[in-house]
């Protein structure tokens, strides 16, 4: 058997460069992944009861791309959802962005509405900040605010997320929690935001149904029959893995779920409820408040963070930390002495914490940069 392309891993990376393959080149694909089904850790699917959960936690589908946004429009139509997080700090769930509303429930009326008036009048309203820079801010009662909320609402949980304090990871970290100045109580706030109608494995698979592309699952790529020929190849699972770990493993943190079904509509008030110090998990994800499936009982995904050990659990976040890019730079060394035979896209190729909007983004760059322009 002879193939144009071998793209190993049938997530967001190598999925969407499989149809642009397929689709702009008119190229064949033989598209391999290792588990047993397409979409990568947005695959979702129907339970025993009925209820669709993502089988490998919550995927909360966001981007300012309008490129991003029309390509994948292109597979599913969406079912409006903006996604929001409650915490539970000291008894009460309070909003996540810690917001006015958090900031109400929290503190002493006065106090509270003291605080507003000097958030706005320092930062604007409507605006995100970073909570390091508020911690750094020369004003006491702000440096209190920060504290109070990076005590109670972000340490606690980046502890049991990444089993580091929150000093030893990098800012980048840090960034991704800031706090609202004002009543938004949105996780998010990109230009769209929904979830597709049918779930992300039917979006996948009407990627996946152009003619040139093949697809073999349960399926090690380095187990492929020696007669097998391609001419290129697009590689998106771990790149130490594929280097033979020569230069050592580069770090992962990875997540037990604890599926549990309820026999009521609604378990709790929103998708996600984080527990940051309470409790021996990060979260409780409620599915329904996502996917608006209209179905008797709930099925709830609770969240146990552990480390990634290869070949036993999968690998879900890079861990950003300075000894982690010293590794992956070895890497990088061993990509370019490839001369550009093997293409490396995706979270775990380009060892990034990237958003599902953020790897799409990131494939369709490579082929538009990269793959396109090649000689057929």
């Amino acid at each position: 058997m002879t193939t144009d392309w071998l793209i190993v891993g049938a997530g967001f990376a190598g999925s969407v460069l499989a149809e642009r393959i397929a689709s702009i080149r008119n190229e064949s694909v033989l598209l391999v992944d290792r588990r047993d089904h397409i979409a990568g850790n947005a695959y979702d699917t129907l339970d025993e009861h009925g209820v669709l959960v993502h089988q490998y936690g919550p995927h909360l589908f966001h981007t300012n791309s309008e490129q991003v946004w029309d390509y994948l429009s292109q597979f599913t139509e969406w079912h409006p959802y903006e996604h929001r997080v409650l915490a539970s700090v000291e008894g009460q769930f309070v909003p996540v962005p810690f917001n006015f509303e958090s900031l109400r429930r929290l503190w002493p009326k006065d106090r509270a509405e003291q605080l507003q008036a000097r958030l706005v009048a320092e930062y604007g309203s409507g605006v995100r900040v970073p909570i390091l820079r508020m911690l750094q801010h020369q004003d006491q009662s702000i440096r209190e605010l920060a504290q109070y909320i990076h005590d109670r609402v972000f340490a606690g949980y980046t502890r049991k997320q990444w089993d580091l304090d929150p000093s030893q990871l990098d800012p980048s970290v840090t960034a991704r929690v800031p706090v609202q100045i004002g009543e938004d109580d949105r996780y998010f706030q990109d230009r769209f935001q929904a979830m597709p109608r049918d779930g992300y494995t039917a979006l996948f698979r009407r990627m996946l149904s152009h003619p040139n592309i093949h697809l073999q699952l349960s399926t090690d790529y380095r187990e492929l029959p020696a007669s097998l020929e391609w001419r290129r190849m697009v590689y998106t699972g771990p790149i130490d893995e594929f280097f033979g770990y020569r230069h050592g493993h580069l770090p992962y943190r990875s997540v037990r779920l604890e599926f549990r079904h309820e026999e009521t509509a609604q378990f709790q008030p929103t998708g996600t409820v984080n527990y940051p110090n309470s409790e021996p998990y990060t979260r409780i994800t409620e599915f329904k408040h996502m996917t608006g499936q209209q179905i008797a009982g709930t099925t709830l995904a609770v969240e146990y963070p552990q480390p990634h050990e290869p070949g036993r659990n999968v690998p879900y976040y890079p861990i950003p930390r300075p000894e982690s890019a010293a590794i992956y730079e070895k890497y990088q060394s061993e990509v370019a002495a490839l001369a550009g035979s093997t293409i490396f896209v995706g979270r775990l190729a380009d060892y990034r914490y990237y958003n599902m909007d953020q790897v799409v983004a990131r494939a369709l760059k490579v082929f538009e940069d990269t793959i396109e322009p090649m000689a057929k």
